[in-house]
């Protein structure tokens, strides 16, 4: 895969114009998934912050956006992408250490890094799980490569004592989180997203911590979009959700730690 031209991206505007973001027509675009889970995190200035499988940058540049002097890395396996990344960090003035890797194969100077949070958002589907994009990059993204569980291994080798993991994946998929988080990663809290009332959660934010020996916590469901239903033009988000996809507030639907 070779660097997208200029002509084949678009930039589009993420928290109200505080994020712009080069993305690629054709391709892996991110939606509302990126910045709600950039919004779960409880970062402190100048802590150090490392996102598996960044893409082009978006969750971890709504993060800087929203807590300033902090410490970031980011790891993509796709080279236009983590090339975006660059761009994308550039752009924003953000200083960002994006990494072309494997996860599995990281270089020393991650693997000899600790941090304070990791963040993800793995690919949502299992092999052979859903018909594959046409796109290549966008298959990659969407379609799992590198197992579940590698991911959480991966996070829980990268983070500091009581550091934490936040994870958003589809809601069918928390077994397999649950799973890889045993024996390495306690604390786990469970965030369902739901469209509107009445339906069921497609994906989840899990929140986990290493050295964490708290309860299991699963959390009433944020739920997205106001209505049992929609209704007119124009989008419909919660007031909660509007602050966190116009504004950049903090997702509150976690406990306070």
């Amino acid at each position: 895969m070779t660097r997208f031209k200029d002509s084949d991206l678009t930039c589009n505007a993420f928290l109200g114009g505080q994020v712009q973001l080069l993305q690629p027509l054709s391709g892996y675009r991110a939606g509302v998934d990126p910045v709600l889970l950039a919004a779960s995190v409880p970062a402190q200035p100048g802590q150090s912050v490392l996102e598996l499988g960044c893409g082009a940058g978006a969750a971890i540049l709504c993060l800087a956006a929203r807590i300033p002097e902090l410490q970031l890395a980011g790891v993509e396996v796709q080279s236009p992408y983590a090339d975006l990344a660059r761009r994308n960090a550039d752009q924003n003035r953000v200083q960002l250490d994006v990494v072309e890797a494997d996860l599995n194969v990281l270089p020393v100077r991650l693997r000899s890094r600790m941090f304070d949070h990791v963040i993800a958002n793995p690919p949502y589907y299992r092999p052979d799980a859903h018909s594959p994009a046409s796109d290549t990059g966008r298959r990659i993204a969407l379609g799992e490569k590198t197992p579940l569980a590698d991911w959480v291994a991966v996070a829980a080798k990268r983070l500091t004592p009581k550091g934490y993991l936040h994870m958003v994946q589809k809601a069918e998929r928390l077994p397999d989180i649950l799973s890889a988080c045993a024996n390495r990663l306690g604390s786990v809290e469970v965030l369902p997203l739901c469209a509107r009332i009445g339906r069921d959660a497609e994906l989840v934010i899990v929140r986990t911590r290493k050295g964490g020996g708290a309860a299991f916590r699963l959390h009433a469901p944020l739920i997205l979009h106001a209505g049992d239903r929609h209704t007119k033009d124009g989008d419909s988000y919660t007031p909660e959700v509007s602050a966190i996809l116009r504004a950049g507030a903090a997702l509150s639907g976690f406990s306070v730690q």
